[in-house]
């Protein structure tokens, strides 16, 4: 395989960045399309009430996003330490833990899902009108899930490997393959919502073989290994997953806080502007993600440039990685809020009928919803930063605050305070002030050196 031959420690900050940013950012957001194409091909090939049913499922899917980004940031950390250590050993365990103890957890999941099937709808805030729709797509999707987290963790450790347009091209594949199934089974067979979670699934079945394949025949450092069968293993494994979930519980914490305003988005949305609401409030939810995608794209490239040289003791290189993602997350918040003020209509558009009661709300909402991006970008580059340096505690808590603590009461309080502007605005000013608070925070922490 021709790999990418990447010095984590010696090579040039801006010119090792941008090696990882553009492959991560295409993978990521052509990752994202997985979910976006759903909506589209829904949208207009089913209906808003389709399209809203998949919104209510759209959290548990933010679960399982975060469970696998939290073994794999955690995974990636720890071996990017062990491999500056040159300890391949350990790090080869290491991502051997964090796929069967990710594995199991996702298992359960997939068990609860099938069994409970209505609890967990109504938990999510579904609708008895929007539960059929539900009820079809999840349960399709399932099958999925198992691959979908092969693919999950396996993005971070190939790129770490030194292969991130491989990492790239498993996204690519995946999304390629996704929008055509999804046109498919909407459209020539007829399947409806079931056709399109039915895609969902087989794409993650290539994406996560892919990984799977690399990690058997390819990879360079990082390989499958044998874990012995004793206690003192167990012991080992049991304490190494504690740290991959302490290290990567800051992004797992982001999902499910996606997932968080998600669900009071539907309750909020639902309760003042009924269903065609929640469709609106989908479109939303459909590109938060790629919002989501490219600044963390950011984050996730300079994460294993900054562990490396975290565990090496190169302090200087560390800083210079942290400048670098942070001018990078200020530019994509810019664009991406320029491109949601100027493109809501056509957005909009993409997911809904023009002439739906749900298409002039999303229209008129995705301008302030846009506002976030900034903000959004920088708090998940210092998240990212924080994670990368083993500051757990510190990534965590600015997660909550943006992802729960400020954004679930602002979601209740500004809709009464302001009117149904209030609801759109309630992320962009939960993430404002997250960011006015880590700003804050690292600079006062840099004065007192």
């Amino acid at each position: 395989m021709n790999r990418d031959k990447l010095d984590f420690g010696r090579e040039r900050i801006g010119k090792l960045f941008r090696s990882l940013f553009y492959p991560t950012l295409v993978g990521m957001v052509f990752n994202t399309l997985l979910n976006i194409c759903d909506g589209m091909f829904v949208g207009h090939g089913v209906g808003s009430d389709a399209l809203a049913a998949v919104n209510i499922v759209a959290p548990l899917f933010m679960l399982c996003i975060g469970i696998g980004l939290m073994f794999g940031i955690g995974a990636s950390v720890a071996a990017s330490i062990h491999l500056s250590e040159d300890n391949r050993k350990a790090a080869n365990i290491i991502m051997t833990q964090a796929y069967l103890a990710g594995g199991m957890i996702f298992a359960s999941i997939i068990v609860c899902c099938l069994f409970f099937t209505h609890d967990v709808l109504l938990l999510l805030g579904c609708s008895p009108r929007l539960e059929p729709y539900a009820a079809d797509y999840l349960l399709w999707l399932l099958p999925g899930l198992m691959f979908f987290f092969l693919q999950c963790v396996g993005m971070m450790l190939v790129r770490l490997d030194g292969s991130p347009k491989y990492a790239m091209m498993v996204n690519v594949v995946a999304a390629v393959l996704n929008i055509f199934l999804d046109w498919l089974m909407v459209y020539p067979m007829q399947m409806g919502i079931k056709g399109a979670s039915i895609a969902t699934s087989l794409s993650c079945v290539v994406g996560g073989m892919m990984v799977v394949v690399y990690f058997i025949f390819f990879s360079e450092k990082l390989k499958f290994y044998r874990l012995k069968r004793s206690m003192k293993s167990l012991r080992l494994t049991l304490r190494n997953v504690g740290y991959m979930v302490r290290i990567g519980s800051a992004t797992f914490v982001s999902e499910i806080a996606m997932g968080v305003t998600m669900v009071a988005g539907n309750y909020v949305f639902l309760s003042r502007l009924g269903e065609e609401g929640v469709a609106a409030f989908s479109v939303g939810c459909y590109l938060f993600p790629i919002i989501f995608s490219i600044s963390n794209a950011v984050a996730q490239s300079a994460q294993p440039i900054i562990s490396f040289n975290y565990g090496a003791g190169h302090s200087d290189r560390v800083k210079g990685a942290l400048a670098v993602a942070m001018r990078s997350a200020i530019v994509c918040g810019v664009l991406i809020t320029a491109v949601m003020w100027m493109g809501a209509p056509f957005l909009s558009a993409l997911f809904l009928p023009t002439d739906t009661e749900a298409y002039p709300i999303a229209a008129s909402g995705l301008p302030l919803l846009g506002l976030c991006a900034l903000f959004f970008a920088i708090n998940i580059t210092f998240i990212g930063y924080y994670q990368s340096i083993e500051k757990a505690v510190r990534s965590l808590v600015y997660t909550l605050l943006r992802g729960i603590v400020f954004v679930v009461p602002l979601f209740a309080l500004l809709p009464g305070m302001i009117g149904d502007d209030g609801l759109w605005l309630a992320v962009p000013s939960a993430e404002f002030l997250t960011t006015l608070i880590i700003l804050g925070a690292y600079l006062f922490s840099r004065r007192g050196r």
